[in-house]
């Protein structure tokens, strides 16, 4: 599929404003979605603690936004939006302590990759790998339910 822009991103996921951390789709098909960011360098990430640094398991954020991003491509009709809850994170391993890059002019990108295992109209599950430098930095496997706020 064709590339998809941040503006484009910002009208197809609830994430709005420095919330949406995602900048770009690189591909994406029924399967899968492949995106970058660049925006978890920003100086106003809301994920950044109170020193300004940025844990890793922030990146499980990140990679949920990725998964909300693909669930409503793919989604067989274009309807308004199903809420999703996040609801476990499996098999999680964090290779490093912090997301760090610099400033955000010489970041280097994140670049997240979801893999969809099973979905229907309750949820979904997805595999899912945030990478800079070609060097992971965390993966898991995350299970996102559908509806009303419990």
């Amino acid at each position: 599929m064709n590339r998809i822009g941040r503006d484009e991103i910002l009208t197809l996921i609830p994430h709005a404003g420095a919330m949406c951390l995602l900048d770009e789709v690189l591909a994406w098909d029924g399967d899968m979605l492949r995106c970058l960011s660049h925006r978890f360098a920003a100086a106003d990430n809301p994920l950044r603690r109170a020193d300004g640094t940025l844990g890793a398991a922030g990146g499980i954020e990140i990679a949920a936004q990725a998964m909300a991003l693909h669930g409503r491509l793919s989604a067989p009709t274009k309807g308004p939006p199903v809420p999703g809850f996040l609801v476990s994170v499996r098999d999680v391993v964090l290779s490093c302590p912090l997301l760090e890059a610099g400033t955000l002019e010489d970041a280097e990108a994140l670049d997240i990759a979801v893999h969809c295992l099973m979905a229907d109209t309750r949820g979904a599950s997805y595999n899912f790998t945030v990478a800079t430098r070609g060097a992971t930095m965390l993966s898991g496997r995350a299970t996102v339910m559908f509806g009303a706020a419990p």
